[in-house]
C-alpha cells in the first residue's frame, strides 16, 4: 500500500509540473477535481482504487485536444509509467481504462474503474465548472461565444451545451455520478436560461 501511495505521489508532482498553466479547461486543477470525483464515487463502489486514481491522473496525458488533434494517449502513458517501473498489467490496464473515458471516442466502459473515471471526469464537464471550462476551452480553440443562427456542431461555445454537456446526465454509469450529475445539469440549464434571456431582443 505504501508504495502504491508512493506511485500517486509521484504521479500528482508530474501531473501538477506539466499541465498547471494549461490554459484550454484541461489543466492541473481539472485532473484533480477528476480524482476527487472518482474518489467520492470509489466510497459507494467495489473496485480497484490504486487503477483509479493513477488512471484519474494520467487520463489526459497525450490527449488528443493538447496534441494538435492527434491522440498520443497510449504512446505516452505507457513511457511515462515505464519510467516508473510499474508492471506492464498495471500499464495495460491503465490505457484500456483512458480509452473508455473520452466523450468523442464513443467507447463504453467495460469495467467498473472506467466507468469510475469516466463518471468522474464527466462530472467535471457539466456544472457551474464545466460553463466555465466550456467557455475557456472555446475561446482557446478561437471558436465563438454564440450563433443565433447557426446551430451546426462546434459552431459555438453555447452550441456545446447541446453538442454534449446536455447529454451526460444521462450517461453516467454510477449511482453517485448520476446524483452529482442531476444537480449541475439543472444548474446549466438554468445558465442558459438565463443567458437567453439576456442576448435575444
Amino acid at each position: 500500500m505504501k508504495k502504491e501511495e508512493e506511485i500517486l505521489n509521484k504521479v500528482q508532482r508530474y501531473i501538477k509540473k506539466t499541465f498547471l498553466d494549461e490554459g484550454t479547461g484541461h489543466d492541473y486543477f481539472h485532473i484533480e477535481r477528476v480524482v476527487i470525483n472518482a474518489k467520492k464515487i470509489l466510497a459507494h463502489e467495489n473496485a480497484d482504487a490504486f487503477l483509479v486514481e493513477l488512471a484519474a491522473w494520467v487520463h489526459d496525458i497525450g490527449d488528443y485536444k493538447l496534441h494538435g488533434g492527434v491522440d498520443q494517449s497510449e504512446e505516452m502513458i505507457t513511457s511515462y509509467l515505464q519510467s516508473l517501473n510499474l508492471d506492464a498489467a498495471i500499464i495495460a490496464r491503465v490505457n484500456e481504462i483512458v480509452s473508455q473515458v473520452s466523450f468523442s471516442k464513443g467507447n463504453q466502459p467495460t469495467s467498473i474503474e472506467a466507468m469510475i473515471v469516466q463518471d468522474a471526469d464527466r462530472l467535471d464537464a457539466i456544472g457551474a465548472v464545466g460553463i466555465a471550462r466550456c467557455f475557456a476551452y472555446g475561446g482557446s480553440t478561437g471558436n465563438i461565444l454564440y450563433h443565433p443562427f447557426d446551430q451546426s456542431k462546434n459552431a459555438s461555445s453555447v452550441q456545446h451545451f447541446y453538442d454534449k454537456l446536455f447529454k451526460l446526465k444521462d450517461l453516467m454509469n454510477t449511482a453517485t455520478g448520476k446524483a452529482i450529475a442531476q444537480e449541475r445539469h439543472v444548474y446549466m440549464e438554468n445558465f442558459i436560461q438565463q443567458f437567453y434571456s439576456e442576448v435575444k431582443p
